[in-house]
């Protein structure tokens, strides 16, 4: 039997399919004709994009915003959307602001520094060890030039800038130095992200002492808005759509902390002798950089170690 190549059947298909068509039109064929059209309408949605209704009155640090102007109101309004609508990253500041703040907040606290600005480090690095591709690192975004200027030890053993209280004690002495020159926390605040000079520079050009007045770059136009906007989300999460119960929250790290001034050749080892591991002890101690510590001379540091129960967020009884 000879069977026909390809070509030919696809040929012999095609040209069926074209007679039973024109046949079709030919003698009226109404068989498409009976085919019912469908409507199609939008289905109920289950996720519905809103915008949300500002606040009355903001204030950052206990200056008030003049949302009165249109592009102070904007402005905020853009950094709220933004936060809202990016969920992932936003749900995890929720939930690590709830680890890390009662840190920040007392530093602050001790240091006289409004408790407004723990909302500074959500815009700089998300409550996070991030590192920008600069190389600023740390909650506090810190250049290792910077650091190094302001006593910091960074180097290949440790880095002082991974330490959120050695960071935030950091940030703390920029900020008493930015008020006593600006007399005000906003600007304060803004000097961190665009330099004391940068900001001066601006002053000087514009001839304005107000960081609502004053036409800034992208990124320090932004920050206050920004860190104001998490202000919000973190204080009241359920209005700007993040159901979060304090159970989704991630809880403090308790620890105890012990203090070394000599050499420490193997943190394994180190490790086990307080009933811990490595892994538990980087995760407390991110600024030591090495399995090893060689200290500076006439320096003591603090090592914390993890509580009974840490790990598993244990609740410990204590026994009267």
């Amino acid at each position: 039997m000879i069977y026909p190549n390809r070509k030919t059947v696809l040929t012999s298909f095609v040209l069926t399919g074209t007679i039973i068509i024109i046949l079709s039109i030919a003698l009226g064929f109404k068989g498409f004709n009976n085919i019912p059209l469908r409507h199609y309408s939008a289905p109920d949605s289950l996720y519905i994009v809103h915008s949300f209704k500002l606040p009355d009155t903001v204030s950052f640090a206990g200056e008030k915003m003049p949302l009165d102007n249109f592009d102070t109101r904007e402005s905020l309004e853009r950094e709220i959307l933004t936060s809202a609508y990016r969920h992932s990253s936003t749900i995890l500041i929720i939930k690590r602001a709830n680890r890390y703040l009662p840190i920040i907040e007392k530093i602050l606290e001790r240091n006289n520094i409004p408790d407004d600005f723990k909302y500074l480090v959500a815009a700089e690095s998300e409550y996070s060890n991030m590192v920008s591709p600069v190389g600023a690192t740390g909650f506090w975004q810190i250049m290792p030039e910077t650091g190094r200027e302001q006593g910091m030890e960074i180097n290949t053993v440790v880095d002082e800038r991974y330490s959120v209280e050695r960071s935030t004690q950091f940030a703390c002495d920029y900020f008493r130095k930015s008020y006593e020159k600006f007399g005000n926390w906003t600007l304060t605040a803004a000097s961190y992200n665009g330099g004391r000079a940068g900001i001066d520079e601006q002053i000087d050009i514009q001839h304005q002492f107000n960081y609502y007045n004053l036409l800034l770059n992208e990124e320090t136009a932004r920050y206050i808005f920004r860190a104001v906007a998490y202000k919000l989300v973190i204080s009241d999460p359920l209005r700007y759509g993040f159901n979060i119960s304090k159970d989704d929250l991630y809880p403090e790290m308790k620890f105890y902390v012990v203090k070394v001034d000599t050499a420490v050749t193997n943190f394994s080892a180190f490790a086990e002798k307080f009933g811990t591991n490595y892994k538990m002890l980087k995760i407390l101690n991110p600024w030591l950089r090495k399995p090893y510590l060689t200290p500076k001379q006439n320096k003591e540091y603090l090592i914390k170690i993890p509580s009974e129960g840490m790990r598993n967020n244990e609740k410990i009884e204590t026994v009267n």
